[in-house]
Protein backbone atom coordinates (compact mmCIF):
# COMPACT_ATOMS: atom_id res chain seq x y z
CA UNK A 1 0.00 0.00 0.00
CA UNK A 2 1.29 3.46 -1.10
CA UNK A 3 1.93 4.66 2.20
CA UNK A 4 4.42 7.31 3.73
CA UNK A 5 4.50 6.00 7.53
CA UNK A 6 8.12 8.08 8.57
CA UNK A 7 8.30 12.00 10.17
CA UNK A 8 5.99 14.09 8.08
CA UNK A 9 7.49 17.46 9.60
CA UNK A 10 10.86 16.73 8.37
CA UNK A 11 9.44 15.99 4.84
CA UNK A 12 7.86 19.64 5.11
CA UNK A 13 10.95 21.16 6.47
CA UNK A 14 12.36 19.93 3.24
CA UNK A 15 10.48 21.12 0.89
CA UNK A 16 9.83 24.46 2.91
CA UNK A 17 6.30 24.49 3.07
CA UNK A 18 3.50 22.07 5.41
CA UNK A 19 2.64 19.91 2.09
CA UNK A 20 0.90 17.18 4.40
CA UNK A 21 -1.39 20.52 6.09
CA UNK A 22 -1.41 22.17 9.02
CA UNK A 23 1.90 21.63 11.26
CA UNK A 24 2.37 23.28 14.34
CA UNK A 25 5.84 21.84 14.79
CA UNK A 26 6.69 22.94 10.94
CA UNK A 27 6.03 26.71 11.63
CA UNK A 28 8.12 26.52 14.70
CA UNK A 29 11.15 25.34 12.69
CA UNK A 30 10.37 26.49 9.15
CA UNK A 31 14.15 25.67 7.42
CA UNK A 32 15.69 22.66 6.19
CA UNK A 33 16.30 19.81 8.88
CA UNK A 34 20.21 18.74 10.24
CA UNK A 35 22.44 19.62 12.40
CA UNK A 36 23.05 23.17 11.36
CA UNK A 37 19.43 24.16 10.00
CA UNK A 38 18.47 27.26 8.73
CA UNK A 39 22.48 28.62 9.10
CA UNK A 40 23.94 25.78 6.98
CA UNK A 41 25.45 26.79 3.64
CA UNK A 42 23.13 24.70 0.98
CA UNK A 43 24.82 23.99 -2.82
CA UNK A 44 23.23 25.25 -5.52
CA UNK A 45 20.58 22.57 -6.95
CA UNK A 46 21.74 21.18 -10.38
CA UNK A 47 18.59 20.82 -13.05
CA UNK A 48 18.46 17.11 -12.35
CA UNK A 49 18.04 17.76 -8.25
CA UNK A 50 15.58 20.35 -8.88
CA UNK A 51 13.34 18.36 -11.17
CA UNK A 52 14.08 15.22 -8.97
CA UNK A 53 12.64 17.37 -5.87
CA UNK A 54 9.56 18.41 -7.64
CA UNK A 55 8.65 14.90 -8.09
CA UNK A 56 9.46 13.81 -4.82
CA UNK A 57 7.07 17.06 -3.43
CA UNK A 58 4.43 15.84 -5.75
CA UNK A 59 4.46 11.85 -4.47
CA UNK A 60 4.70 12.83 -0.96
CA UNK A 61 1.75 15.33 -1.38
CA UNK A 62 -1.10 12.94 -2.98
CA UNK A 63 0.73 10.18 -1.08
CA UNK A 64 1.81 8.19 -4.35
CA UNK A 65 4.71 5.59 -4.47
CA UNK A 66 7.24 5.55 -7.60
CA UNK A 67 5.53 3.12 -9.84
CA UNK A 68 1.46 4.51 -9.36
CA UNK A 69 3.18 7.98 -9.84
CA UNK A 70 4.97 6.53 -12.97
CA UNK A 71 1.89 4.68 -14.35
CA UNK A 72 -0.49 7.94 -13.88
CA UNK A 73 2.47 9.96 -15.94
CA UNK A 74 2.25 7.15 -18.60
CA UNK A 75 -1.73 8.02 -18.77
CA UNK A 76 -0.92 11.88 -18.75
CA UNK A 77 1.47 11.51 -21.41
CA UNK A 78 -0.97 9.65 -23.82
CA UNK A 79 -4.11 12.31 -22.81
CA UNK A 80 -4.80 15.39 -24.73
CA UNK A 81 -3.90 17.78 -23.41
CA UNK A 82 -0.96 19.86 -21.42
CA UNK A 83 1.11 16.32 -19.86
CA UNK A 84 1.64 18.42 -16.83
CA UNK A 85 -1.40 19.76 -15.98
CA UNK A 86 -3.40 16.46 -16.94
CA UNK A 87 -1.15 15.15 -14.24
CA UNK A 88 -2.32 16.88 -12.06
CA UNK A 89 -5.58 16.42 -12.75
CA UNK A 90 -5.76 12.94 -12.37
CA UNK A 91 -4.04 13.13 -8.75
CA UNK A 92 -6.92 15.27 -7.72
CA UNK A 93 -9.34 12.81 -9.24
CA UNK A 94 -8.36 9.77 -7.18
CA UNK A 95 -10.94 9.09 -4.67
CA UNK A 96 -8.73 9.70 -1.51
CA UNK A 97 -7.62 13.35 -2.53
CA UNK A 98 -11.63 13.80 -2.93
CA UNK A 99 -12.60 12.58 0.72
CA UNK A 100 -9.66 15.07 1.54
CA UNK A 101 -10.89 18.24 -0.34
CA UNK A 102 -14.61 17.13 0.22
CA UNK A 103 -13.93 18.13 3.92
CA UNK A 104 -14.65 14.45 4.71
CA UNK A 105 -11.13 13.75 6.38
CA UNK A 106 -8.85 15.93 7.29
CA UNK A 107 -5.68 15.19 5.53
CA UNK A 108 -5.32 12.89 2.86
CA UNK A 109 -3.83 10.01 5.01
CA UNK A 110 -6.51 9.87 6.78
CA UNK A 111 -9.14 10.28 3.50
CA UNK A 112 -6.85 6.69 2.34
CA UNK A 113 -7.16 5.32 5.84
CA UNK A 114 -11.70 6.11 5.23
CA UNK A 115 -11.56 5.25 2.20
CA UNK A 116 -9.36 1.34 2.87
CA UNK A 117 -11.71 0.84 6.21
CA UNK A 118 -15.12 1.01 3.81
CA UNK A 119 -16.49 4.08 5.42
CA UNK A 120 -16.65 5.97 1.62
CA UNK A 121 -19.08 5.36 -0.81
CA UNK A 122 -19.10 6.10 -4.62
CA UNK A 123 -22.05 5.59 -6.50
CA UNK A 124 -24.05 3.93 -3.93
CA UNK A 125 -21.30 1.66 -3.75
CA UNK A 126 -18.90 0.77 -0.76
CA UNK A 127 -15.43 1.13 -2.74
CA UNK A 128 -12.07 0.63 -0.87
CA UNK A 129 -9.53 1.58 -3.58
CA UNK A 130 -7.80 5.01 -2.61
CA UNK A 131 -6.07 5.33 -6.19
CA UNK A 132 -9.76 5.03 -7.80
CA UNK A 133 -9.79 7.50 -10.02
CA UNK A 134 -13.32 9.57 -10.04
CA UNK A 135 -15.19 10.45 -13.55
CA UNK A 136 -17.60 13.57 -13.62
CA UNK A 137 -21.00 12.66 -12.17
CA UNK A 138 -19.93 10.46 -9.67
CA UNK A 139 -21.52 10.49 -6.28
CA UNK A 140 -19.63 10.45 -3.24
CA UNK A 141 -20.83 9.63 -0.08
CA UNK A 142 -20.44 8.80 3.35
CA UNK A 143 -21.41 4.90 4.38
CA UNK A 144 -24.73 5.41 6.34
CA UNK A 145 -23.13 3.81 9.33
CA UNK A 146 -20.11 5.46 9.34
CA UNK A 147 -21.59 9.30 9.81
CA UNK A 148 -21.13 9.41 13.35
CA UNK A 149 -17.49 8.60 13.46
CA UNK A 150 -15.56 11.46 15.51
CA UNK A 151 -12.89 12.18 12.92
CA UNK A 152 -15.74 12.19 9.95
CA UNK A 153 -18.04 14.84 11.97
CA UNK A 154 -14.66 16.64 13.62
CA UNK A 155 -13.52 17.44 9.89
CA UNK A 156 -16.90 17.91 8.30
CA UNK A 157 -17.35 20.79 11.12
CA UNK A 158 -14.20 22.68 10.42
CA UNK A 159 -15.09 22.25 6.70
CA UNK A 160 -14.46 25.64 4.43
CA UNK A 161 -17.52 26.46 2.75
CA UNK A 162 -16.79 26.63 -1.82
CA UNK A 163 -13.39 25.45 -0.89
CA UNK A 164 -13.56 23.35 -4.16
CA UNK A 165 -15.03 24.76 -7.17
CA UNK A 166 -14.85 21.53 -8.71
CA UNK A 167 -16.78 19.87 -6.14
CA UNK A 168 -20.18 19.86 -4.78
CA UNK A 169 -21.23 19.19 -1.24
CA UNK A 170 -24.49 18.26 -0.03
CA UNK A 171 -24.20 19.16 3.99
CA UNK A 172 -27.64 18.05 4.70
CA UNK A 173 -27.22 14.60 3.27
CA UNK A 174 -23.65 14.27 3.31
CA UNK A 175 -22.90 13.42 -0.38
CA UNK A 176 -20.22 14.92 -2.56
CA UNK A 177 -20.19 15.30 -6.55
CA UNK A 178 -17.12 15.19 -8.90
CA UNK A 179 -18.44 17.46 -11.36
CA UNK A 180 -15.28 17.73 -13.35
CA UNK A 181 -11.36 17.53 -13.71
CA UNK A 182 -10.19 21.11 -11.88
CA UNK A 183 -8.42 23.48 -14.41
CA UNK A 184 -4.89 23.87 -13.01
CA UNK A 185 -5.59 27.50 -11.37
CA UNK A 186 -8.15 25.72 -9.34
CA UNK A 187 -4.72 23.47 -8.10
CA UNK A 188 -3.99 25.23 -4.78
CA UNK A 189 -0.96 22.82 -4.86
CA UNK A 190 2.62 24.50 -5.74
CA UNK A 191 3.99 22.23 -7.96
CA UNK A 192 5.58 23.13 -10.88
CA UNK A 193 4.13 20.38 -13.12
CA UNK A 194 6.52 20.72 -15.78
CA UNK A 195 9.69 20.07 -14.33
CA UNK A 196 8.60 16.40 -13.83
CA UNK A 197 7.34 16.11 -17.19
CA UNK A 198 11.35 17.28 -17.92
CA UNK A 199 12.85 14.78 -15.61
CA UNK A 200 10.63 11.91 -17.08
CA UNK A 201 11.17 13.34 -20.61
CA UNK A 202 14.73 12.31 -20.47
Amino acid sequence: MARYRGPKTKIARKFGEPIFGTDKSFEKKNYPPGQHGANKRRRKSSEYGLQLKEKQKAKYTYGVLEKQFRNLFEKAMRSKGVTGEVLLQLLESRLDNVVYRLGIAPSRSSARQLVTHRHITVNGEILNIPSYTLKPGDIVSIREKSKSLEVISDSLSARRSGSSSWLEWDEQQMIGKFLNRPEREEIPETIKEQLIVELYSK
